[in-house]
């Protein structure tokens, strides 16, 4: 069940959110429990048993963690809890991987394959593991009480609204809004979570369905055929699609949250305005960037290492992981390596050039960078990717159209390169501004509101029009 379906837009969260409404404070988070459980089981029925084993047996391990006054037997019951997630996690989305290599390896000395495994992967599953992490080791590091209400817990794991895609919440930071958001909310927050939402909605719908069409065709192109124009066309479209696809699923769960009392991190800033790759990250899902930085760059000593040796292979190895986390795949790796190569050239000659050669160079380059990187996200392999990216420079080869529709290609891109680097100016940035952040006087209240019930009925029709409604990183 998707943001974008019909099924959530239409039936789930209006009754949802009329119930909630209605429900006396004392039995909101119950409701939201119930709602949040009905919400994943609903396309992931026998995973939800896997959800609410491991947080039963994480909330008792941490329990007694947080009892335990030696060190030793604290770590214990820390290295259990790491253990019992990052085992699920192994099992379900990487042991098929170390599968098919090992059946390299044995293939190449005439030995037998071991057969795969029939896994499937439960929706979420990165997302909600790392969050498992946050609470085992913030409360280990004594950041905060455990929380004594085993059913709090267990919705801040299964909270639906960011279950599915994050953003990646940390335990320390939404703790006490479990129980202690009803005196803070207001349904003028309500409203502004409504906008919030039917703008993430849009960014969903309109924008990354429309550029996803022609990025699917265009990828999905013979690699000895496709001509260059239409390859830097299909990588483009994808770069726009996975931006509006995955910054709009933050939009409609921040959103969400805000109609429902809770404030959650924002997790993207305008990524493509990036003048480096080092600032990219700064603003490309931002919560992925804090939890990597807290529980794996900072514990491998970060900056603070005796050489730059050491400095670049904790920058590799973090972002190694990051592109691991994405997939079970050579493709995610190699992109993770990607972008770390440049995060450690920044740190030389090539920073000092992007900073030589002024600001809008630098953003182009960095952008050309990121789309680059793109491809081994979207392909299957690295051998494909690769390939794909030699085909945007064999500007020998014929171009053949995809799509008859080309003139509505080219306006939803123009609309994308358009809000995303919107920001680049700064009167447009202090827009953006008052619609995110700043309070909403009256009339911008009505203004507002009549707009998003306008993108909420023409997203509505679009979604009902057409069956193509994909959601990226669903399978993460």
């Amino acid at each position: 069940m998707v943001f974008s379906s019909v099924i959530f837009l239409l039936y789930f969260l209006p009754f949802f959110l009329f119930a909630y409404y209605l429900c006396p404070n004392r039995f909101k988070n119950y409701l939201l429990l119930a709602s949040s459980i009905f919400f994943y089981s609903w396309g992931a029925p026998k995973f939800i048993f896997v959800i609410l084993g491991t947080t039963i047996i994480d909330f008792f391990l941490v329990r007694y963690m947080s009892l335990q006054t030696e060190e030793r037997h604290r770590k214990l019951f820390m290295v259990l809890s790491i253990s019992l997630n990052l085992g699920l996690l192994f099992y379900f989305k990487y042991c098929n991987f170390f599968i098919d290599n090992l059946n390299a390896l044995l293939s190449a000395g005439g030995i037998k394959p071991v057969p795969l495994l029939n896994v499937v992967l439960p929706i979420g599953i990165s997302f909600y593991t790392f969050e498992s992490l946050t609470y085992v080791v913030d409360v280990y590091r004594k950041e905060h009480a455990p929380l004594k209400n085993f059913l709090n817990y267990q919705l801040y794991i299964i909270l639906f609204p960011k279950l599915i895609a994050g953003p990646i919440i940390r335990y320390k930071d939404i703790a006490d809004q479990i129980t202690g958001r009803f005196d803070t909310f207001t349904y003028s927050m309500a409203l502004k979570g409504f906008h919030r939402f039917v703008l993430g909605l849009s960014k969903k719908v309109i924008l990354a369905n429309s550029l996803g069409v022609f990025a699917d065709k265009a990828f999905a192109m013979d690699l000895d055929l496709i001509s260059s124009p239409v390859a830097w066309l299909g990588a483009l479209c994808y770069t726009m699609q996975i931006y509006f696809d995955f910054s709009g699923y933050s939009d409609m769960a921040i959103g969400i949250g805000q109609m429902l009392g809770f404030r959650f991190p924002e997790n993207f800033n305008n990524p493509y305005t990036s003048q480096s790759i080092t600032e990219f990250w700064r603003r490309w899902h931002m919560t992925l960037g804090a939890w990597m930085r807290n529980y794996l760059y900072i514990p491998l000593g970060g900056n603070r290492v005796s050489s730059k040796r050491r400095l670049y292979f904790n920058l590799w190895i973090v972002f190694v992981l990051s592109g691991f986390w994405h997939g079970a795949s050579w493709a995610f790796i190699i992109w993770g390596l990607f972008h770390g190569t440049f995060l450690i050239l920044e740190r030389g000659w090539y920073g000092k050039f992007l900073q030589w050669i002024g600001k809008w160079p630098a953003l182009m380059i960095t952008f050309l960078v990121v789309n680059f990187g793109w491809v081994f996200f979207r392909q299957k392999s690295a051998h494909d990717a690769l390939r794909f990216i030699q085909s945007m420079f064999c500007f020998d080869r014929p171009a053949a159209a995809l799509s008859s529709h080309m003139t509505e290609v080219y306006v939803f891109l123009g609309i994308a390169v358009l809000f995303s680097f919107f920001t680049t100016i700064k009167p447009f940035q202090r827009i953006q501004d008052r619609i995110y952040s700043d309070p909403l006087n009256r009339t911008e209240t009505v203004l507002y509101t009549f707009v998003s019930m306008a993108l909420f009925s023409l997203c509505i029709a679009l979604i009902t029009a057409s069956d193509f409604n994909p959601f990226i990183y669903f399978r993460f």
